[in-house]
């Protein structure tokens, strides 16, 4: 691979796609990080209609696919969940957070509040394999 090439340098998993018209939580699908060393979360807010809504993201992690999720504390992140966050001003912006702790898995989860209107926001979580020979 060549040095300055990212496209082959890393895995993009889809997390969530959601078109709220009200304040349900769009939890996203979990991610197995068994064989990577490296995971960002890519959050994109689309058109985001109601004028008063905020959208505040929560990255939780586990030990178990399907069970036991807590907040990942801050030490494990980079960046934070308040700036992974959006508001109804934030249309077509893009927020990322990074996952650097220990767990296996992790989800995202973007709840909405103050939304009546329509809103549409998505991510994904790109990873970098781990290959082996590499260096950490």
């Amino acid at each position: 691979m060549a040095p300055r090439d990212l496209k082959n340098n890393i895995i993009v998993n889809p997390v969530l796609h959601s078109d709220p018209a009200d304040n349900t939580a769009a939890v996203g699908v979990v991610q197995d990080h068994r064989s990577s060393k490296s995971h960002t979360y890519v959050i994109h807010a689309g058109a985001l209609v109601d004028a008063d809504a905020t959208f505040t993201a929560l990255l939780e992690e586990s030990d178990a696919s399907g069970s036991g999720f807590t907040a990942v504390a801050d030490e494990f992140m980079l960046g934070t969940e308040a700036n992974a966050s959006f508001q109804f001003d934030g249309d077509n912006t893009v927020k990322t957070i990074g996952y650097i702790g220990y767990k296996r898995y992790t989800r995202l989860t973007i709840t909405p509040a103050g939304n009546a209107g329509a809103a549409s926001f998505s991510a994904v979580c790109i990873e970098q394999p781990n290959v082996r020979g590499t260096v950490n």
